[in-house]
């Protein structure tokens, strides 16, 4: 897809063509038109630059939601600077591994985590560390006031070059940063404002958070290719979310939003009268999800299937049947292959299981600093392995299985076992503990972790969630701690997750 406009040429563009149009709505009143847009990111990126910002160097973001978050986003891409998003809720030593890792020029954090982050950047080596908060305000924006609209011409940046660092957690050992360079943003930014029939006339209801891909590259990426506008609320309330269907065309959610949205009274056909489209992702969506929503609203969820390390692979489309339980054929210019896991063999017969690799111009250029694992996670012939099994019918369509790996995903969010197992392992007086996810009516998966304590130690499941939460991300902790005599173990020693998750399948049904 070599002829997909860059980033930068997306605003462009949009100013000179429509420079009135909606870009960003505040639900509070705030508007930001295409061609504000162009001059407040403009005036962000040259705060950037006057704190020695180039192309390449990396702005770590730690910040909560807001119209200014997006601007610097956009400003990152303007100068070509890799934007490396984190989670707010991570705790501080998570974030000083990133911040190691990944060596910003800047990192911008909440203003009241200032005090608190502030050693971590002086013990990594950042050379500035400034504010960002929810209002607006913080140091950052003070250098904002003070700057012009870029001054020095945009800098022309490589397709290949480092856009975004995306750190997804593995099942052992630290979490790796995944590389997406601005050839992959277009790229898939152009696939699904083609496939999911975006105009300048829509207006996308934004309740994602701006560090996973979902909500910074498929919506925002996919509302600039488009020049089509977005209201941002900074929190997800399934009530005003209702109220705000009657101003906008377009939602994206994940599967907990759905839930959500579906206890609310007002949920209904008037109330999605003007929607064109809801979007689900980033976790598998229940059938009885999709079949309820399509028989309150009218609309049937479209569901998709994206990582970090691709982005959107494979989507429903959106003229044609929408299947529940399938994430739909692969989009255009992305190739997926079914593996026999034994054998290693390409699967050509329809509806086999097997691993799936993926292949096209989404695919991520590695892993930060890491070609050791950058390797063992592409084929000799360039396909990148992504962990899920799966299988694909006689139409083309995808279907997500399972994970090779354990990962549980909950809320939307990507947990991994062994992450939180090192947390539980280091608590005094447990001995071991395992950690998986079976069904909840709420999150999809809920974290849940089986823990063996110590002879003659008396811990509570209130005792050890205690020992956990300033430890673990809010989304990471487990939602039960099971005491548990031993762990289920093969002849082999190895622990038996799957015979947790059945033992417990139903652990959740009742709430």
């Amino acid at each position: 897809m070599s002829s997909v406009a860059d980033p930068s040429d997306w605003i462009e563009r949009a100013v000179r063509n429509h420079p009135d149009r909606l870009f960003l709505a505040m639900p509070e009143g705030r508007r930001y038109n295409y061609a504000a847009l162009r001059d407040e990111s403009g005036r962000i990126a040259s705060a950037l630059r006057g704190l020695g910002v180039q192309v390449g160097d990396r702005v770590v973001v730690r910040v909560e939601k807001s119209a200014e978050a997006v601007l610097l986003y956009i400003a990152c891409l303007r100068l070509g600077a890799a934007f490396v998003p984190v989670n707010i809720a991570c705790s501080p030593s998570e974030v000083e591994y990133f911040l190691s890792d990944s060596k910003p020029r800047v990192a911008v954090v909440d203003p009241a985590d200032l005090v608190l982050l502030e050693p971590s950047a002086r013990s990594t080596g950042v050379e500035h560390l400034v504010t960002l908060g929810a209002d607006g305000g913080g140091t950052l924006m003070e250098l904002v006031r003070r700057s012009d609209v870029i001054s020095q011409s945009e800098p022309n940046v490589a397709p290949d070059s480092l856009a975004a660092i995306v750190y997804t957690s593995g099942t052992t050992g630290r979490s790796k940063g995944a590389m997406l360079t601005r050839a992959n943003l277009a790229s898939n930014a152009a696939v699904l404002a083609e496939s999911w029939r975006f105009t300048g006339q829509d207006i996308l209801l934004h309740v994602l958070p701006l560090f996973h891909v979902h909500g910074l590259f498929a919506a925002i990426n996919t509302v600039l290719a488009s020049g089509s506008g977005l209201v941002l609320m900074c929190k997800f309330d399934a009530a005003a979310a209702v109220r705000h269907l009657a101003g906008v065309t377009v939602f994206m959610g994940v599967p907990t939003h759905y839930t959500r949205l579906l206890q609310e009274t007002g949920l209904n056909r008037a109330a999605a009268a003007r929607m064109r489209l809801f979007v689900s992702g980033s976790a598998p969506l229940l059938a009885e999800t999709h079949q309820e929503f399509s028989r309150r609203t009218g609309h049937q969820i479209l569901e998709r299937y994206g990582m970090t390390e691709t982005l959107m692979n494979t989507s429903n489309p959106y003229e044609g049947a929408r299947v529940p339980g399938s994430v739909g054929p692969p989009l255009p210019g992305v190739v997926v292959r079914v593996i026999n896991a034994e054998t290693g063999a390409v699967e050509t017969a329809p509806e086999t299981i097997g691993t799936l690799e993926i292949k096209g111009p989404n695919v991520f250029a590695g892993y930060w600093q890491d070609e050791e694992k950058t390797r063992s996670e592409f084929t000799a012939d360039a396909w990148f392995k992504t962990g899920d099994l799966g299988r694909i019918d006689r139409n083309g369509y995808v279907y997500i299985v399972g994970r090779v790996k354990d990962l549980v995903i909950s809320g939307g969010y990507n947990v991994y076992p062994k992450e939180v197992e090192s947390e539980l392992d280091a608590i005094p007086g447990v001995a071991e503990s395992a950690v998986f996810g079976v069904p909840h009516p709420d999150f999809g998966e809920g974290v849940t972790a089986a823990v063996v304590l110590k002879g003659g130690v008396s811990l509570s499941e209130a005792d050890i969630l205690n020992c956990v939460r300033l430890r673990l991300a809010r989304y990471k902790i487990p939602k039960r701690i099971l005491l548990v005599a031993e762990l289920p173990r093969n002849t082999m020693g190895k622990v038996q997750k799957n015979v947790l998750r059945a033992t417990n399948d139903s652990l959740y049904a009742t709430e």
